[in-house]
């Protein structure tokens, strides 16, 4: 069997399973499989594939089939400028959320030195892109899951920025180190009702903890505010991303908290995604 054969057959058996990406994931994971690029895949669909690749192929497809996403049978996603270790352990890194690394970014265009705080920093997607395109901040990390700052670690010293990057496990609640320029957050923030809605390749495999917002979403976005207060230095930026109904909501606990509002940003499909907001 030749290479475009067994992709052809991995395609079909996705699309069976009203897998959108199909071709391309087959693809993807051929590419895995002989530790190529697609452009080779594509190329040189006529090679005759060993048996043993055919295996491991069909093997990945089955796990795709079964709605693992791409990302963890690859135990990689590429985000912003730099690809992520990741695992079942820790949320995907999504392209909405690197909306807040362009508002980070701009915001932090003239400054210098910054000290960064991130709750719930997971993968490390936010925090580490950001100092690793500001090479004279600081950043601190937290996270309820031991799990995932292990992976942050990983992806630390992938970007080199290990140096300038302390991590914490701590629930929200309990964490009083330090004062921060800067806290940026992306917390769980699905009502708990809604996650039976979810694709299967999120409900199924992707970690509750960082998806599960409680009775109204707001439950740890409500912690995440008054920490956030807490910790952060007067006239401090405070970038939340949020659900795409939650902005009115959001705001008000933001204001109750001393957060001004400097702006909402929406995300690529034009919701709401991220409130910008100062500590006065």
């Amino acid at each position: 069997m030749n290479i475009q054969s067994a992709v052809i057959k991995g395609t079909n058996i996705l699309k069976s399973k009203s897998i959108k990406t199909a071709q391309l994931d087959a693809e993807i994971l051929m590419a895995r499989v002989l530790g190529a690029n697609r452009e080779y895949i594509i190329l040189n669909n006529n090679k005759k594939l060993e048996d043993q690749n055919f295996e491991n192929f069909k093997s990945l497809i089955k796990e795709r089939a079964n709605r693992k996403p791409i990302a963890y049978l690859l135990n990689k996603k590429f985000f912003w400028n730099n690809e992520f270790y990741v695992n079942k352990n820790t949320l995907i890194p999504r392209p909405d959320t690197e909306i807040i690394i362009e508002q980070i970014l701009k915001f932090t265009k003239n400054k210098n030195t910054l000290n960064i705080l991130d709750i719930g920093v997971g993968s490390g997607c936010i925090l580490l892109s950001i100092l690793n395109e500001r090479k004279k901040f600081t950043g601190t990390g937290i996270d309820i899951s031991k799990n995932s700052l292990d992976i942050c670690k990983i992806n630390a010293k992938k970007l080199l920025v290990e140096k300038r990057t302390k991590l914490y496990k701590s629930d929200v609640d309990k964490f009083t180190q330090g004062k921060y320029d800067l806290i940026v957050s992306n917390p769980p923030y699905i009502k708990s009702s809604s996650l039976k809605y979810l694709e299967n390749d999120v409900l199924k495999f992707e970690p509750k903890l960082a998806l599960d917002g409680g009775l109204d979403g707001l439950l740890v976005i409500r912690k995440v505010i008054k920490k956030s207060s807490e910790l952060i230095k007067r006239n401090g930026k405070f970038f939340l991303e949020i659900g795409f109904d939650q902005k009115n909501k959001v705001i008000k606990l933001l204001n109750e908290k001393g957060f001004y509002i400097n702006s909402t940003i929406k995300d690529y499909a034009k919701n709401d995604r991220c409130i910008v907001s100062t500590k006065i």
